[in-house]
């Protein structure tokens, strides 16, 4: 993932992929996201960028899926 500021514009591009884009969709006046011939998603652009989505505060989590809890059986009695 690559994520690209254009101070210029004001415009972000997040780029998840490098598939070839098939369509871009409008969520609003100020987002985009841009769709592979599949229906994935390839990129995100943001206008406005520092209005729309508080740029200065960027940060990045990666969260760790946990280990399956043990399932518990109950015990059913025969009558």
């Amino acid at each position: 993932m690559k994520i690209k500021y254009f101070s210029d514009t004001d415009t972000a591009l997040v780029e998840f992929s490098d598939l070839e884009v098939a369509e871009t969709k409008e969520i609003n006046e100020n987002i985009y996201i841009d769709l592979d011939p599949s229906g994935n998603l390839v990129a995100m652009t943001i206008e406005h960028a520092r209005q729309q989505a508080s740029l200065p505060h960027l940060s990045y989590e990666q969260i760790e899926a946990e280990p399956p809890k043990p399932q518990h059986r109950r015990a059913y009695r025969r009558r």
